[in-house]
């Protein structure tokens, strides 16, 4: 009477399954709100060919203004309010004390006053920015 008993042994293997569902529906979700999370103020650009800017740099200092002439900035935390020049003096010499090698870019609405853009790079380059450029869209066509 010889009994054959099969034992079993444990299994040392990670069930991945339920992790791939979390990590397809976390995916799903990143890519549903990314577009809604978008940076800045609508502002339309002009639209020139140009070059862009190179991947390895670091995150720039994004100075907008819009159709009304009013200055926004992409740091701290209130970046949809507008700011006044003299805080945006501060904040810019703040930040560029600490990286100085940010880039520094301006983005002009196509249709405000070509002197309130002007004015906006005069605060940038008071403020210690050595550089400061022009964003513009490369025209669809």
């Amino acid at each position: 009477m010889a009994r054959s008993r099969h034992s079993r042994k444990p299994m040392s293997q990670i069930n991945v399954v339920p992790y791939i569902d979390v990590m397809l529906v976390l995916l799903v979700i990143f890519m549903v709100t990314a577009p809604m999370v978008s940076q800045g103020i609508k502002v339309d650009l002009p639209q020139l060919d140009s070059e862009p800017l190179p991947p390895d740099q670091e995150e720039p200092l994004i100075v907008s203004v819009d159709k009304a002439g009013l200055m926004y900035v992409n740091i701290g935390d209130d970046k949809d309010k507008p700011v006044e020049a003299e805080a945006l003096q501060l904040r810019v010499a703040a930040v560029l004390r600490n990286a100085p090698k940010t880039p520094v870019l301006v983005k002009g609405d196509k249709d405000v006053d070509y002197g309130k853009v002007v004015g906006a790079m005069q605060l940038l380059q008071k403020a210690g920015a050595p550089n400061v450029g022009l964003m513009t869209e490369t025209p669809e066509g």
